[in-house]
């Protein structure tokens, strides 16, 4: 097995490239590092994974210098001579595709950015897999693409033709990308609509980083939709786990494609989760209330049966302990 793991300096890419790597897996990175949020804390990550910023030249490979199976390439996906090189030179068995422009309230002011990364370069990744077979492609799809559905929870069988952002767009195109060419080319392929995923070393754009830095720092948070929403947090731990159980097991359908819900299937309130940060931090937080924020959507909740019976697992996390290790990690990387 040797896998390829795109945005190896992202938050879950990099928690699943330090997994890989301590299993001893042979594990080749990319990531182009762009500005989207603080690259500080991309180079961070890669710096846990042994890849040192001063030795990273756009297209070349480094060897990590903690973990002997693991190099990584600072590398753009668009760059389509480059990525198919890079795969006639390493052979890749299996691909986890976790590159992306994150964010939906983003897409509102910038939205070529996720044409550019999400479906230009995602076609140039399945063109590769086409040219240099795999036997598995693991892909990052979204609960964005439940949209304006609803049904709640949201099940894998649930109408996605009504996105509300174009990231959610983004990624339903995705998904019927890549049953395209497993139907066409027979790639099999595994989608992963991920929910809200939080913990150490998470994205500074994200709610939990929000909140955890308002309230720690005596700022103002702003609560849409006035606090009345719901998220299905899902710990990043948890995630690596089930990544690294779908791994090794195809679909083998016709055609090989499939997609699961990852999300922990008990719904959290906003406020809630706020009152728990209060309690981790014994601060206060200074809530703005305000209203609905455009693209987004009022409560996200996971059906996770399918990957419960196909694979007997299903994310357990508590909300408090999460919580507990994000505020350490926190703490410690911010010098608060």
């Amino acid at each position: 097995m040797k896998i390829l793991v795109t945005g190896a300096a992202g938050f879950i890419g990099f928690h699943l490239v330090r997994a890989l790597s301590q299993h001893g897996y042979p594990v080749v990175g990319v990531d182009l590092i762009n500005s989207y949020y603080d690259v500080r804390l991309k180079y961070a990550r890669l710096h846990q994974t042994g890849i040192t910023e001063e030795k990273i030249t756009a297209g070349k490979a480094v060897q990590s210098n903690l973990y002997p199976s693991y190099s990584f390439v600072k590398m753009d996906l668009n760059d389509r001579e480059r990525l198919l090189t890079l795969f006639h030179q390493e052979r890749f068995t299996h691909v986890i595709h976790l590159a992306a422009q994150a964010g939906v309230r983003y897409s509102l002011e910038n939205p070529y950015a996720y044409i550019d990364a999400n479906i230009s370069g995602f076609i140039n990744l399945l063109e590769a897999c086409r040219r240099h077979p795999v036997e598995h492609l693991l892909y990052a799809s979204s609960s964005s693409v439940y949209g304006a559905n609803k049904q709640i929870p949201y099940r894998e069988t649930d109408p996605t033709d009504h996105p509300v952002s174009l990231y959610a767009a983004t990624k339903k195109a995705n998904e019927l990308m890549a049953y395209t060419y497993a139907h066409l080319y027979r790639i099999p392929s595994t989608g992963i609509r991920f929910f809200t995923v939080y913990g150490p070393w998470g994205r500074p754009d994200m709610a939990p980083s929000l909140f955890m830095s308002a309230v720690l720092n005596g700022e103002p948070i702003r609560l849409f939709n006035h606090g009345e929403m719901e998220r299905d947090f899902t710990y990043i731990g948890d995630v690596v786990e089930g990544l690294l159980k779908l791994l090794p097991a195809p679909p083998s359908g016709d055609p090989p494609h499939v997609i699961y819900n990852m999300g922990c299937s008990s719904p959290v309130k906003i406020l809630d989760f706020l009152t728990a940060i209060e309690q981790i931090t014994g601060r206060k937080a200074n809530i703005k209330m305000t209203g609905m924020q455009p693209g987004d959507v009022v409560a996200t909740y996971a059906d996770t049966t399918l990957l419960l019976e196909n694979f007997n697992y299903q994310p357990s996390t508590p909300i408090q302990t999460g919580l507990a290790h994000f505020h350490q990690w926190f703490i410690d990387f911010y010098r608060l």
